[in-house]
């Protein structure tokens, strides 16, 4: 470990050193791909001027969706997304998004910048966009200001066959086949802008709600419930207590099938969360020990988890994650645009690693947001520019984990700063190859990595790299600062060795 990790004097630090032992033959859980998902609020610019411009504009779009954002979200194997929020969701009723767009009533937007909404982007025209990505849908109903009812009726409307009244709307509306729509959320932040509500109430609700989301046909509904805050173990446990006992040697009930939480990487304070492209170098270690977080977080919730769920029968989704900055200035603070620096790569390529280890409890997780919002893939503007993120690029790096066998992956050395790991990996197998994940997060020194391969002879090896000049870095229109380039991988006695310049991300494909 060099003497000058994390130095502020500029000093040229030697590099530091890491071990990372990857068992190539102990197979662990599948990492699903749905830990890759997406979330699309209407929300800012995410929707309106993000995914959806219009019939009548000039940039090149279907049925309003615009193309090239399709074209750079297809690149990822985007596996599904989340719509129409978020703390919208529990204020938009579907009926009005539904039918000719001249017909449809507007609504006032008041949990995001207090815009009119004009409802011209709903459920025909998400439905189409998932069609475009090749992404299953994942639909969050209304309970904060909705009904059993309302809900239920979407549910027949989008996935029921044959001749019922929802049926015939929505035939009426141009669509004959149901589509397929696996996912429903129960709602969203119950405990806060989805109605405030207590934990035991929202769990009751829960039950409910859920009891009349039926299976219509072949389409079979994951019904999801709304969880946590970050370390909030007492709502988790309210809702385990609604379809489980402590102890009890049962299944739980098959009421919902997945509770939900949220954690977002805020490294100051809420009121002041700080620049996402001027920072020093204690708030990038203090943004990279947030991200760490996720953890604790995750392993916290899977072990109450176990205990009314042994078998582990109820998921654990995170479908709101990412870094929360302050506006760009001289943007709307209700649209919480943000840029996306080499910094929020890293964050990415931590969270990662955390949910390849915890895959046999995590099913799903959703980046927020995927346009033009937080922690944002692509970045779009009115003239029909479009910037792939620095962590869109982590996206794309990593898609070959999705649906592989993560094996395990123990760094035994590596550099510290201040007890902070500065070494995170995570790795996996599938179709005989592999795939190992790296990030060097000390920002200001080398680090020489030995990948110490065990249970497999390698065939071939390649490299793929994530840096840039400083982690401040951020890609615009004009400028691609950050993006992938080649990666040398040398052998060496016990596997492979690679160099990691500071503030990296790294892939490495293997042939076994």
């Amino acid at each position: 470990m060099p003497t000058t990790v994390g130095n502020k004097e500029g000093l040229v630090p030697e590099a530091s050193t890491s071990r990372v032992v990857i068992d190539l033959d102990v197979p662990g859980p599948t990492i699903s791909r749905h830990l890759y998902g997406h979330f699309a609020e209407h929300l800012g610019r995410c929707i309106y001027g993000g995914f959806y411009v219009g019939e009548d504009s000039p940039i090149p779009n279907e049925g309003g969706i615009r193309l090239d954002v399709v074209e750079a979200l297809r690149a990822l194997d985007i596996p599904n997304l989340r719509w129409p929020g978020g703390c919208f969701a529990d204020e938009y009723h579907w009926r009005d998004g539904v039918g000719p767009k001249a017909d449809r009533p507007s609504m006032v937007n008041t949990h995001w910048g207090n815009v009119e909404e004009n409802n011209h982007f709903g459920t025909h025209e998400f439905m189409a966009l998932c069609e475009l990505l090749g992404a299953a849908p994942y639909v969050n109903g209304n309970v904060g200001s909705g009904t059993v009812r309302e809900m239920s009726e979407w549910v027949e409307y989008l996935t029921r066959d044959g001749d019922s009244p929802m049926v015939r709307l929505r035939k009426a509306n141009g669509r004959d086949d149901p589509w397929r729509v696996p996912f429903w959320g129960i709602g969203n932040e119950a405990w806060g802008c989805g109605g405030n509500q207590r934990a035991e109430a929202y769990a009751d609700l829960a039950r409910q709600y859920s009891t009349f989301l039926r299976d219509h046909g072949d389409n079979k509904l994951y019904r999801i419930a709304a969880g946590a805050s970050d370390d909030d173990l007492a709502w988790t446990e309210a809702l385990l207590k609604a379809v489980s006992c402590l102890g009890c040697g049962r299944e739980p009930n098959n009421i919902f099938q997945a509770i939900s939480i949220h954690y977002y990487t805020v490294a100051g304070t809420w009121e002041q969360k700080g620049s996402a492209t001027d920072f020093n170098l204690d708030d990038y270690y203090q943004t990279l020990r947030k991200a760490q977080g996720i953890e604790r977080i995750i392993s916290a919730h899977s072990a109450l988890m176990d205990a009314y769920d042994p078998d582990r029968k109820i998921g654990l989704v995170l479908d709101e994650w990412g870094t929360w900055w302050d506006v760009e200035p001289g943007t709307n603070p209700g649209f919480l645009y943000q840029q996306n620096a080499m910094r929020d790569a890293l964050v990415a390529g931590v969270h990662f690693d955390v949910f390849h280890r915890h895959a046999e409890r995590l099913v799903m997780a959703n980046i927020a947001q995927t346009v033009n919002v937080l922690q944002a893939m692509l970045l779009t503007d009115a003239d029909g520019g479009l910037v792939r993120t620095p962590t869109y690029h982590v996206f794309e790096m990593n898609k070959g984990h999705q649906d592989a066998v993560a094996v395990p992956t123990h760094v035994v050395e590596q550099p510290l700063y201040d007890s902070m790991e500065l070494v995170s990996a995570s790795a996996s197998v599938k179709d005989g190859r592999g795939l190992v994940s790296v990030s060097n997060l000390d920002p200001v020194a080398p680090l020489d990595v030995v990948l110490d391969l065990r249970g497999a002879a390698v065939r071939e090896a390649a490299g793929r790299l994530l840096t840039a000049s400083k982690p401040q870095a951020y890609n615009t229109v004009d400028l691609a600062a950050v993006a992938p380039v080649p990666l040398a991988v040398e052998p060496e006695p016990r596997g492979l060795r690679v160099t990691l310049p500071p503030h990296s991300f790294a892939t490495v494909s293997l042939v076994l």
